[in-house]
């Protein structure tokens, strides 16, 4: 039986205090290239922040900031209000032991058992022998593997050797747990079930949670908060619906393109710029909340006297909220048809626009 109960209102009560970290125009270079150029950055507590970027965005520079692996040239790092800057490699030590590692390829120890990597850390975290047993198996059953504890690697599949992982992080208890791309050698069922997990256990436990990532499909899944790398410099940041939904960076316009439906080609390049007889106007309609439960089609119709088709789209949801985008026809009499459509969705909706006209079909 795990001995970590839910904390509820405790988790709540934790994101309202100061940051676990924070990072104040911080810039690094490697020889002539800027990996970060003046990145200032709150990971607030009791949150899971992702931070995401193209290769190369320099997000593994940050990371390795946040844990003391790399000093910046200029800027502050701090970490529970400690000026990590300013220590020496011997007083690092122990505030690394408050930061946990999930790395992407596992790093796990061949020749040692489940238990024995676990124990591992257990022991550099200078765990008293007395309890390191007791404190194994619960760290096993949080993540699932309570029956695995004598097995070896080799004998686990790759969502296994990351739960394995998992819970070495989370051996010596941190403050901080970061992820470095800690699904992208798994498949997409694996990857949903280890995202789960770090969710379950963020919430569990309160536990402040950095995921690096290049998937947005990830951030959706599992972050409170995104911030988004650009070539070493940080473009946009906030709670995850408002970037998603919302996003303000071209680099995070690329970023969410997957996300959200498009027209098939085919259908996008029939449609012509302007108005004209047998043509009817194609609207682009974004969705968020409750907006996405409304009987919208019907409400236009009746509003208008007009015709409505749903040419493509779809409702998704991050964080559980629902959220979508709708291409729809309209067929009509009336000129301005268009114009009132968008006058009469406005107020309802996050977004629309004209976006084109479609030859009439019979």
């Amino acid at each position: 039986m795990v001995n970590i109960a839910p904390i509820g209102a405790a988790r709540e009560a934790a994101v309202s205090l100061d940051p676990v970290a924070r990072l104040a125009g911080v810039s690094k270079r490697f020889g002539a290239v800027t990996a970060l150029g003046d990145i200032s950055l709150d990971v607030a507590r009791g949150r899971v922040l992702g931070i995401i970027g193209r290769s190369g965005a320099g997000k593994s520079t940050l990371i390795r900031l946040l844990n003391g692996l790399e000093r910046p040239d200029s800027g502050s790092v701090q970490f529970e209000g400690q000026e990590l800057t300013r220590l020496g490699e011997r007083a690092l030590q122990p505030v690394r032991q408050r930061i946990g590692m999930i790395f992407q390829h596992f790093n796990l120890l061949s020749a040692s058992t489940v238990a024995g990597n676990v124990g591992l850390a257990l022991r550099i975290a200078g765990w008293p022998k007395a309890g390191r047993d007791s404190r194994i198996a619960e760290l096993l059953a949080l993540v699932g593997l309570a029956d695995k504890a004598n097995a070896y690697p080799a004998q686990l599949s790759g969502g296994q050797k990351q739960r394995v992982g998992i819970a070495r992080a989370l051996a010596a208890e941190p403050a901080l747990l970061l992820s470095d791309e800690a699904t992208s050698a798994l498949d997409p069922e694996t990857t949903q079930s280890i995202l789960e997990l770090l969710r379950g256990i963020n919430r569990r436990l309160g536990l402040t949670i950095v995921l690096i990532t290049h998937e947005m499909s990830v951030i959706r899944e599992v972050a409170d908060d995104v911030a988004v790398i650009e070539a070493g410099r940080l473009v946009e940041y906030g709670t995850v619906t408002d970037v998603l939904t919302q996003p303000q960076a071209e680099a995070t316009q690329r970023l969410i393109g997957t996300l959200q439906p498009s027209l098939p080609p085919a259908l996008r390049a029939s449609l012509s710029s302007r108005a004209a007889p047998g043509f009817d106007p194609v609207l682009q309609i974004d969705l968020l909340g409750v907006q996405a439960r409304a009987p919208l089609l019907y409400r236009l119709a009746a509003a208008l006297g007009a015709e409505t088709t749903l040419l493509h789209g779809g409702i998704d949801h991050i964080q559980g909220a629902p959220h979508g985008r709708l291409f729809v026809s309209l067929r009509g009499d009336a000129p301005d048809l268009a114009e009132r459509a968008v006058a009469f969705l406005s107020d309802g909706v996050s977004a629309v626009e004209v976006i084109g006209y479609v030859r009439r079909t019979a």
